[in-house]
C-alpha cells in the first residue's frame, strides 16, 4: 500500500495504482471527527482489498473518499457492508439507515453538492434502510 500526504488529503492506494474510467468513477463518502479512525479505517479498507484507493482530509475532521466504478455491483457492497461493519452510516432517531449517495467524480467537477447532488445510486438501491437487510 502506498500513502502519499498532501496539504489538502491523505491518499491511500494500492501499490499498482488504479485506473479508473473517468466517466464512470465515483465515491462513497463518510464524515469524520476522528482523524486517527478515519486512517485506520482508510488503511483497512486497502488491505482488506474493499477498495484500491481511498482518501480522507488532510484534518482533524471533514471527509473521507472510498472510490471505484459505478457499475462494480460487488464492490458497492463491500463498500457498503465495510460502512456497516465500522459504524459509518448515520442513523435516524427510530434507528433506519441514512439513504447516503455515491457521488461521481464529474458530479464534484461540476460543483454538485448538498440539494445541488442529483444521483442514482444510493444506499436503498441495495439494502433496507429499516431493516438494514439486503435486497435481493
Amino acid at each position: 500500500m502506498k500513502v502519499i500526504d498532501y496539504p489538502a488529503w491523505v491518499f491511500y492506494v494500492e501499490n499498482d495504482i488504479p485506473v479508473f474510467d473517468i466517466d464512470k468513477v465515483g465515491k462513497w463518502m463518510y464524515f469524520f471527527a476522528d482523524r486517527n479512525r478515519v486512517e485506520k479505517l482508510c488503511i483497512s479498507a486497502i488491505e482488506q482489498h474493499i477498495v484500491k484507493e481511498c482518501k480522507h482530509s488532510n484534518a482533524d475532521e471533514g471527509v473521507a473518499c472510498f472510490y471505484l466504478e459505478d457499475d462494480d455491483i460487488a464492490g458497492h457492497k463491500k463498500v457498503i457492508e465495510f460502512f456497516i461493519k465500522n459504524d459509518m452510516i448515520r442513523r435516524t432517531k427510530v434507528g433506519k439507515y441514512y439513504n447516503i449517495s455515491f457521488k461521481h467524480d464529474s458530479q464534484t467537477d461540476a460543483g454538485e453538492y448538498g440539494v445541488k447532488l442529483n444521483t442514482d445510486i444510493k444506499l436503498d438501491c441495495f439494502l433496507d434502510l429499516s431493516s438494514g437487510k439486503w435486497l435481493e
